[in-house]
């Protein structure tokens, strides 16, 4: 798996299968910031994607999952505990109360909205293509591989999967998670992986002996419209409290650079990844 240089404190990881949130949605009411005080702990679902968030050696560590341990430091909840999840289950074991919030960077979008709430916007995306050495069929965008019949893989439950179903690209490789896309990719049952530009040159970077390359990040364009994908933490519905505490506290970092770089940096993150302010949930919400 890939490595990283950050220093990152001890977190513990477990699985799905093995967990049910310790807080009052086990009841079936709301879960408070009081509850995970209380409880001194936040449990967090990730997918193993670098460099969001990611099991190093044993350890749960990436830029959502520092981010999120310093908001609820700030929120009074010092212990981080992960569950790792395939993507296409994340908001699924989210609303059956796995865990308490995902931590993976997903994407804002309108079906997503219907099935969860989101924070703030946190991280702006571009996205890339992980292609074979001297990128053979020329692949540059989404559009390029339509146009190609390249064939490509995406995540499942990704926005890569719903560009490519948009833009009518015959069968694409649907695959559990990063390292299922970019094994495709090496062994040449594809030409192409699609995901952010910041996960793949990350995978790129840190993982030896990888003999691919990632092309120029770009915007997908869908119905002549750009798509300006965002981030951001995921709660259940009812969990509103949880989530408006959350967000007045994660405002305070998008709103400083430096610090969300000393928080976000040291995984590859930029400050072209923070959001315009003018970039909120409402509008991604609505397709905007």
């Amino acid at each position: 798996m890939f490595r990283t240089a950050a220093a990152v404190a001890a977190t513990m990881i477990v699985t799905a299968t093995a967990l049910t949130a310790c807080t009052k949605t086990d009841t079936g009411s709301e879960t408070t910031l009081d509850d995970l005080r209380k409880a001194g702990t936040v449990t967090v679902a990730y997918a193993n994607e670098a460099p969001y968030s990611f099991d190093a050696d044993g350890q749960l560590t990436g830029g959502t999952i520092a981010l999120h341990r310093e908001v609820f430091r700030r929120l009074g909840v010092n212990e981080l505990k992960g569950v790792k999840t395939d993507w296409g289950g994340l908001i699924p074991g989210l609303n059956a109360k796995r865990y308490d919030l995902v931590s993976a960077g997903m994407s804002i979008t309108p079906e997503r909205c219907g099935q969860a709430a989101f924070s703030v916007p946190e991280i702006n995306y571009t996205t890339a293509l992980m292609v074979q050495p001297g990128n053979p069929k020329h692949l540059t965008d989404m559009d390029s591989i339509k146009r190609s019949g390249a064939k490509m893989a995406a995540m499942t439950g990704a926005i890569e999967a719903d560009y490519a179903s948009e833009l009518d690209i015959p069968d694409p490789m649907l695959v559990k998670d990063q390292q299922s896309g970019i094994d495709a990719v090496n062994s040449g049952r594809v030409d192409a992986f699609a995901l952010t530009a910041v996960s793949l040159n990350y995978a790129k970077t840190h993982t030896p002996g990888l003999n691919v390359e990632v092309t120029q990040p770009f915007i997908a364009v869908i119905d002549g419209k750009p798509q300006n994908p965002a981030g951001a933490t995921v709660f259940r519905k009812e969990d509103t409290s949880l989530r408006d505490a959350y967000n007045a506290e994660v405002k305070k970092i998008l709103a400083d650079r430096t610090e969300y770089m000393k928080i976000l940096g040291p995984f590859g993150f930029t400050e072209e990844n923070i959001p315009d302010p003018s970039l909120t949930t409402d509008r991604l919400c609505r397709g905007e």
